[in-house]
């Protein structure tokens, strides 16, 4: 059984590296345009699948990618390059005017289940970072009732983000159509810098450069 130091430790490694905090105003930023149930879905739907994906390599560690044969730096590499796209959509408007040409039943049945897999479960929510440390952690957690601790841990801290996406419908309310344009270009932008900051680091993890 795992200690309450390696029980904390676990929860603040995965709570620093998924950030629920800073994960609300990309949240918001993704969103724009749905009401409060479809935000609720996405919110919902995201938090489950990253659970569903962190429990994976809890369980199974490293030899889930092993199996694949493809490193965490391939992998961050591949996610900082199809965040990079999220990220131009936001900044030039293209998601918006796209979601304007379709229907409210394809944004309920399609957009919505679309935005909650990629890119909030995976890379946001269950990134290479936070997938990374699950990794870490579950070497040092070997037994059986250790790996039940840590899936424990994980649900945590994904209760944690679930709870912060679902109050930034009263941050949007606060923002207004002004506010949201503004915050989706700016976030946007910073979305574009930390998509090249994961391929950054998957190219220097790639090619063993400290």
């Amino acid at each position: 059984m795992a200690s309450a130091d390696q029980l904390i430790n676990a929860f603040t490694t995965l709570l620093v590296t998924i950030d629920p905090p800073g994960l609300v105003p990309i949240f918001l930023g993704l969103t724009t345009g749905m009401s409060r149930s479809q935000r609720k879905q996405v919110a919902l739907r995201s938090s489950v699948i990253a659970f569903i994906i962190l429990s994976i390599f809890a369980l199974f560690g490293a030899s889930v990618l092993g199996v694949l044969g493809i490193s965490i730096g391939a992998f961050r590499i591949a996610g900082g390059l199809l965040l990079f796209w999220i990220a131009f959509e936001m900044v030039f408007e293209r998601r918006q005017d796209r979601k304007e040409k379709t229907s409210e039943v394809a944004i309920t049945k399609d957009h919505i289940q679309n935005i909650a897999v990629f890119p909030l479960a995976l890379p946001l929510i269950a990134g290479p970072g936070a997938i990374s440390a699950t990794i870490l952690l579950a070497g040092s957690l070997p037994t059986s009732v250790e790996r039940a601790q840590l899936l424990i841990v994980i649900a945590g801290n994904l209760l944690l983000m679930l709870a912060a996406l679902l109050i930034a419908d009263r941050l949007d309310r606060f923002l207004g159509v002004t506010g949201r344009a503004i915050l989706t270009r700016l976030l946007g932008v910073i979305l574009a810098a930390l998509a090249a900051q994961f391929v950054v680091d998957g190219v220097k993890a790639a090619m063993a450069v400290s």
